[in-house]
């Protein structure tokens, strides 16, 4: 056996990222032997990974570790443990995590910047995954994840929890493709959800003492903190999130490709949208509309975060949805309000028949892990890339676009009835909201092509430079895997 050396070490220089494999006690044991998962950030969803895991302790699975930058935060989970008189580790820095050879899988709910870099270097370690979903930042990372798990054999599975709903979402999606409905006319998410202003800061803000800014920022920027809280509010900056598009919407872009049945990035993508109704620190869009330009049929994702009139605090629904999926067919839709069951209308809008039943999404990753096939995992890694892929795209586009009055918006996507129809009723979502679109006009992106065999943009170099992040040392991301 190889003698243990640290997991840094590397073997070759670092822009190649090929480090030193520690291994696991995982291949060594046997299929009914304990799991040892350890807990990577969890100041806010990693809590529910902590107690989606202690729940399967009859199945052979124990917390045996927990980490988190925040002194605070790991303080306090490591306590919780204790008052249970329960044995679990604390780490602040998720390198001398992964030395741990004891620990068999790490559970990842860092901010977004993090998924990456973490997955790689998990896998690298012998660890196999769940990461939380987008599974990446930028579109280059995730099929670097998918190379990952594939060329160390691990499992790898994403928190797109909706995969894990076989017996309602799943059996929805075989019974359209199977034409029951006919043809498959648009797919569109739905991300309505409130999001409410993070405020107006003046200059540099304080870090948290509790924080170890550094391995915060990671992969990312160390720039100076310029937003009320550094916790959460990250998601609306392009630093470190993704907007409500990839924070929320994944799910639901999920759904909607899934329904497509397509396995790759969308021939065409383009986005209207802007951040309207307040003036605050976030960058991201709160108000949106994605179109992937798929030939078999155009999916179409709409982001509100703002409610359905200035004095109200109820988000808008379409066909009965809000946070979800709608599916126009030929001879009727399918509505996907929530993450486990669809319900199928016909052509007059009539119920006619329903899905519902999902299995526990943390215990399908464990049974992966025990059985070793990747098609076990409901939500693989490659999935996951490619739903959050489709995000970036889009926010691509919009990064790229320029400001635009309704009217000469209108006239460029008229030739779309579904992008029309869209766009008129986000006009009448903000009018409603008093915004005023000639004077805090919306930002249309250009139209981009893309190859999704190569997953680079055709004849755009400036979207192609967004593909990929740029890392920090020693925080990189690496070409080889």
């Amino acid at each position: 056996m190889t003698n243990r050396r640290s997991f840094l070490k590397q073997s070759v220089s670092a822009s190649t990222g090929v480090f030193y494999i520690a291994k696991t006690s995982w291949a060594q044991k046997s299929p009914g032997d304990t799991i040892n998962m350890a807990v990577i950030g969890f100041g806010g969803r990693g809590g529910s990974h902590i107690s989606g895991y202690k729940k399967l302790k009859d199945e052979g699975v124990r917390v045996a570790a927990l980490c988190d930058v925040d002194s605070n935060t790991l303080s306090k989970g490591v306590g919780s443990f204790d008052k249970e008189k329960l044995k679990v580790t604390g780490y602040t820095d998720l390198r001398k995590l992964l030395e741990n050879k004891d620990i068999d899988a790490v559970s990842i709910a860092t901010p977004n910047h993090w998924h990456a870099l973490a997955t790689i270097w998990a896998v690298q370690a012998g660890k196999d995954v769940y990461v939380e979903k987008p599974v990446s930042h930028c579109v280059w990372e995730g099929r670097q994840m998918v190379k990952a798990a594939r060329k160390y054999g691990k499992m790898v599975q994403t928190g797109t929890q909706s995969r894990s709903s076989r017996k309602g979402i799943g059996e929805a999606v075989k019974y359209v493709q199977e034409g029951n409905l006919g043809k498959i006319l648009l797919s569109r998410g739905l991300c309505y959800k409130r999001r409410a202003s993070i405020g107006k800061t003046e200059g540099e803000q304080p870090i948290p003492e509790s924080i170890d800014y550094d391995l915060w920022c990671g992969p990312g920027p160390k720039g100076p903190l310029t937003r009320k809280n550094l916790k959460y509010d990250w998601h609306w900056t392009w630093a470190y999130g993704n907007g409500d598009l990839g924070n929320q919407g994944i799910h639901q872009m999920d759904i909607a490709r899934w329904f497509l049945g397509e396995m790759e990035l969308s021939p065409s993508v383009w986005s209207v949208g802007g951040r309207l109704g307040y003036e605050d620190d976030g960058e991201t869009a709160n108000t949106q509309i994605i179109f992937h330009g798929y030939e078999k049929a155009p999916m179409i994702f709409e982001v509100r975060g703002l409610p359905e009139n200035k004095d109200s605090k109820n988000m808008d629904k379409f066909k009965g949805a809000g946070v979800g999926v709608v599916v126009e067919c030929e001879g009727g839709y399918v509505v996907v309000p929530n993450y486990s069951g669809a319900i199928v209308y016909d052509k007059d809008g009539k119920e006619i028949k329903k899905f519902e039943g999902a299995e526990d999404h943390f215990k399908n990753f464990i049974n992966a892990c025990r059985s070793r096939r990747v098609d076990d995992l409901n939500a693989d890694i490659l999935e996951g890339h490619l739903s959050s892929a489709l995000c970036h795209t889009g926010n691509i586009s919009h990064r790229l676009g320029q400001k635009e009055k309704p009217e000469e918006i209108m006239e460029k996507i008229k030739g779309d009835t579904f992008a029309a129809d869209t766009f008129e009723r986000m006009k009448e979502h903000l009018a409603k909201n008093e915004v005023d679109l000639n004077k805090d006009m919306l930002t249309l992106g250009p139209v981009l092509k893309m190859d999704g065999k190569a997953e680079r943009f055709t004849g755009n170099d400036d979207a192609n430079a967004m593909l990929k992040d740029k890392y920090r040392e020693p925080f990189v991301v690496p070409d080889v895997v």
